[in-house]
């Protein structure tokens, strides 16, 4: 794959090229039921993730492997992670979502939670699937905040590093800290809220059972009204960070683009609410592994496009067409045994 920085192919309808509608729209969409079964995996440390596996399962040992990492706040239940993983598994592939720590069905059991540019878990369980399906092609995709992680993760293991086929990132906030400031302007604030209040209930929940190694109190917390002080005052402190900017500074994966090994698709949207309009320009130029395809609409994790006279999700459509290109005969023997199994 050549380093290629192209415009994508998503072309929003009239009317619906706003970006908080393209943002804002796949949560009124109607959404098809989609089973799971839920795996808790411990971890070295001994806290823990959860798996859900999109149901029912390929029968066969070597189906290729869809790993999906949610953004902020996260989960199976987000339209994104549903449509994505049922696609997934129409097309024969074993489709499954890591939650991070805490945004699964039970509270995580240390101090710590997740953050942007949190790898271990990822590397982990990616290891933990490798070893027990061997004959399995696997590619990981993230989205938002777990677009940068895999990005960051694929980027500090280089080409050998990671049994993956590809990966595939979506509306990173490859800059951090150009992101929290764009959240803390204009409309986008609405979206800041939304995820501070996700944030903040999830914290005071956990100050009240677990002694977390803060020196902010609970009235304070309440009183965080940015990204850049809910992250000075709880995420740096409870992972490790000296300050918001020390954390965004390490945990940005836009940087690492250069050092990019693996065959990596990125796609973003021009009018992304979350990010500023000119992020590549920020960064630097992506390796030869990397295509980066840039829609002028599509807002933050929204491309919603009309075909057939319905409206519907455009990152499906491109997703289903970069798993077939990494796995056309893998892909076509799996979908052909499931069709006789059934």
């Amino acid at each position: 794959m050549a380093s290629t920085i192209v415009s994508a192919d998503f072309r929003a309808p009239p009317g619906l090229r706003n970006a908080h509608v393209q943002t804002l729209l796949p949560r009124l969409l109607p959404g098809g039921f989609l089973a799971k079964d839920t795996e808790v995996v411990n971890l070295p440390d001994g806290d823990f993730v959860e798996l859900a596996w999109a149901r029912p399962a390929p029968p066969r040992a070597d189906a290729p492997i869809f790993l999906l990492f949610h953004g902020l706040e996260g989960s199976f239940d987000s339209p994104y992670a549903r449509e994505l993983l049922h696609a997934a598994a129409r097309m024969g592939w074993r489709a499954v979502l890591m939650h991070f720590r805490g945004c699964g069905q039970t509270p995580n059991r240390l101090p710590r939670a997740y953050h942007s540019g949190d790898t271990a878990d990822a590397y982990w369980v990616i290891g933990q699937l490798a070893q027990r399906y061997p004959e399995a092609l696997m590619v990981a995709a993230g989205v938002s905040l777990g677009a940068n992680m895999l990005l960051k993760l694929v980027a500090e293991q280089g080409g050998d590093g990671l049994p993956l086929e590809g990966a595939i990132a979506i509306n990173a906030p490859l800059d951090l800290a150009a992101s929290a400031d764009t959240l803390n302007q204009g409309f986008s604030r609405l979206y800041q809220r939304y995820l501070l209040r996700q944030l903040k209930r999830k914290v005071l929940t956990r100050l009240r059972t677990t002694p977390l190694p803060l020196t902010i109190s609970a009235q304070q917390i309440r009183q965080l009204d940015s990204f850049w002080a809910y992250d000075n005052e709880v995420t740096a402190p409870l992972h490790g960070f000296r300050s918001a900017s020390d954390y965004y500074r390490r945990a940005s994966a836009g940087p690492l683009l250069g050092e990019i090994e693996l065959p990596t698709l990125i796609l973003h949207a021009d009018d992304d609410p979350f990010m500023p309009p000119d992020l590549f320009a920020r960064l630097p130029a992506p390796s030869p592994s990397v295509r980066v395809e840039i829609a002028r609409h599509g807002g933050h994790v929204g491309y919603v496009e009309r075909r057939g006279g319905r409206l519907g999700p455009w990152l499906t459509r491109r997703i289903e067409a970069q798993l077939q290109q990494w796995a056309p005969r893998k892909l076509s023997q799996t979908a052909l045994s499931s069709l006789l199994d059934h």
